[in-house]
């Protein structure tokens, strides 16, 4: 056994790790996002154990919310980098087509594979645990517009990412769901928190969301003037993803990064 040549391939690794942001920041994101996340429910149930009197019910609609904001997402990310790895992407931007029109069809077409992941998951949750998600009435469609528009500003957000860094940070599509799970307050009211980050999280329509599934599951009330806050932010965070995306189109246009896309 050579130690010279086991040396220089683990030195090729750390190098390659060293020198790419996007991997050195995955190392570290999941743990950390777990502890946050599963530290904040613990605190919640031991605080509050009687805060929920329907507990499965609630806890299993939020999940069933959260799955259609993670699945619009990564379909989102997924149409991107089948491009990539199909070595098809330089071909899609020399064909005569708009950025306009490369982000309405992914958009579009993300419903369809959203829906296909949420609807036998609401189904099944029905006879296995008498909970629909389709007692939230009218406002459930709205909750599921807003879910879905910043679900698809997560995957321009992500796309950026992928023309600016490259393949390197295909990680980043799996993970950017994940980081907002914490502070989206999915599980837990936003007062479990520290004020610090409560102050973050206000900023985020998952927070309103996801306070109005609770509001209307446990108070039986609909406060229209959440729902239109949390539909209002999303076309925000829509609007600043689109934006993203064409700075970093066009960044790599004049860099010639674009043609290396999927090498």
């Amino acid at each position: 056994m050579n130690f010279n040549k086991i040396y220089a391939l683990g030195l090729r690794h750390l190098y390659l790790i060293s020198n790419s942001f996007p991997r050195v920041l995955d190392l570290i994101y999941w743990p950390t996002v777990q502890i946050f996340l599963w530290g904040f429910i613990s605190k919640f149930f031991t605080l509050s154990s009687d805060y929920y009197s329907n507990t499965i019910g609630i806890i299993l609609t939020a999940a069933i919310l959260y799955d259609f904001l993670f699945r619009a997402s990564i379909s989102f990310n997924m149409m991107f980098l089948e491009e990539i790895w199909s070595r098809n992407f330089t071909n899609l931007f020399i064909a005569p087509i708009k950025i306009s029109e490369i982000i309405t069809s992914l958009t579009i077409t993300a419903v369809l594979r959203t829906l296909i992941g949420l609807i036998p998951a609401s189904i099944l949750a029905v006879p296995l645990f008498g909970v629909s998600i389709f007692e939230l009435g009218l406002p459930l469609l709205f909750l599921l517009i807003a879910l879905y528009l910043f679900g698809i500003s997560l995957g321009l957000l992500v796309a950026s990412g992928l023309l600016r860094f490259g393949p390197s940070f295909e990680n980043i599509a799996w993970a950017s769901l994940f980081f907002f799970a914490p502070l989206g307050c999915i599980y837990y009211p936003i007062e479990i928190l520290p004020y610090a980050l409560q102050i973050i999280a206000k900023g985020l329509p998952l927070v309103h969301i996801f306070e109005e599934m609770r509001n209307i599951l446990i108070n039986d009330l609909i406060n229209y003037s959440d729902i239109i806050k949390a539909i209002s932010m999303s076309i925000v965070y829509f609007i600043f993803g689109v934006i993203i995306f064409n700075i970093s189109y066009s960044g790599a246009r004049q860099r010639g990064t674009l043609i290396n896309m999927g090498e």
